[in-house]
């Protein structure tokens, strides 16, 4: 027995959602998973006859070599196996995964086509939701679409970049869903992950129309760059064999006295976005206690809000960096339920706080 492996920043109302709805989100992440704890089972055929062994004729040769004739050709009918009657050899799909959805043929290759009629309903909700939330932007006195400059992490920005990471990050979560349900629908063909980038970029590109038709807003190219970022690392992570066991990218929330603040800035200085180096996919560590242990590379920026600037207080951007806990390996590695594989999938993509220690390698 084997196992078988293969313009404007978003809204404090739009972050408080994403957070609400974080769970749900990544629920269906757990799904590719749970196909690998499919075993491959190998048919070991024995040939019998109804002759012993010992009566069996044989040939006397030069130097007294004992060999046996050449067998009759045995028939199938007298053909048995461990796993009952004979079979023919069962086809393992390419690269040892196993679809949820076993009435469709593996496919060689990504079909982008098939790909998203696979999973049209997911990926009509996920744009249902940006339209619904940028929607309201048709009623507040639109304008025609313009672009703007905002810059990247500068002093001069709105938010040091935060913002930024914060498209980046939502392109790839968007991505990482995506990815996660056509692989459970059609199984995991080359270039699937390069489907699921491609509308997660569009999504997020179609919410950016929005974006450009703000009066105080418009399109930024900069919010654009950061989109494909985030879906650019996605397809990576899912097409190098074993970087997603080695590299996350997640988002880390800093509570403060009302735990998460929805109005003005203060969302965006509570947002710290990392790397998370996790040991456990090393080889050289899988056996050691250093498999719990992450190193964390982030970034984060205080002093940017309104109230900071007219009072004067210096901005600050921080890269930060430390070690952590893999909490999805520590708790959740062999989960069996449902519920314990949502909660990895959690840990993956949200650093919770206080889980680690971080020490800031700038503060400028």
């Amino acid at each position: 027995m084997s196992n078988i492996t293969a313009a404007s920043p978003p809204s404090s109302i739009h972050w408080l959602k994403v957070m609400a709805a974080a769970a749900a989100l990544v629920a269906p992440l757990s799904f590719p998973n749970a196909a690998h704890a499919m075993e491959d089972i190998a048919l070991v055929d024995f040939e019998l006859t109804d002759s012993p062994m010992s009566s069996d004729p044989v040939n006397v040769v030069s130097g007294g070599l004992l060999t046996a004739l050449d067998p009759e050709p045995a028939d199938d009918t007298d053909k048995r196996s461990w796993s009952g009657p004979l079979q023919g050899e069962p086809q393992l799909p390419s690269g040892g995964d196993y679809r949820f959805n076993s009435d469709v043929p593996p496919r060689a290759y990504a079909s982008f086509g098939e790909d998203v009629k696979a999973i049209k309903w997911e990926f009509a909700a996920v744009a249902g939701y940006y339209t619904a939330i940028n929607a309201p932007k048709l009623l507040k006195d639109p304008r025609w679409p313009t672009t703007q400059k905002e810059g990247w992490f500068g002093h001069s920005t709105q938010n040091l970049g935060v913002d930024k990471l914060a498209h980046a990050y939502s392109s790839y979560i968007i991505s990482e869903l995506l990815y996660g349900r056509i692989k459970r629908k059609v199984g995991s063909a080359p270039g699937i992950e390069l489907t699921a980038a491609a509308l997660a970029s569009g999504i997020m590109l179609w919410s950016e129309v929005f974006d450009s038709i703000e009066p105080s807003g418009g399109w930024s190219w900069e919010d654009v760059t950061f989109n494909s970022l985030g879906a650019g690392f996605s397809v990576m992570r899912n097409s190098v064999p074993g970087l997603e066991d080695k590299l996350d990218f997640r988002l880390l929330i800093e509570p403060n006295e009302d735990i998460y603040t929805v109005k003005g800035k203060e969302h965006f200085r509570q947002q710290r976005y990392l790397f998370a180096l996790k040991l456990a996919g090393f080889e050289v560590f899988k056996k050691t206690p250093l498999k719990y242990a992450e190193l964390h590379l982030g970034y984060r920026a205080d002093g940017f809000s309104n109230e900071d600037r007219a009072a004067g207080v210096p901005s600050k951007r921080h890269v930060f960096a430390g070690v952590g806990i893999n909490l999805k390996e520590l708790l959740f590695k062999d989960a069996r339920t449902q519920k314990g594989r949502v909660a990895g999938e959690v840990f993956t993509y949200f650093q919770p706080p206080f889980i680690g220690i971080h020490h800031d390698l700038t503060e400028r």
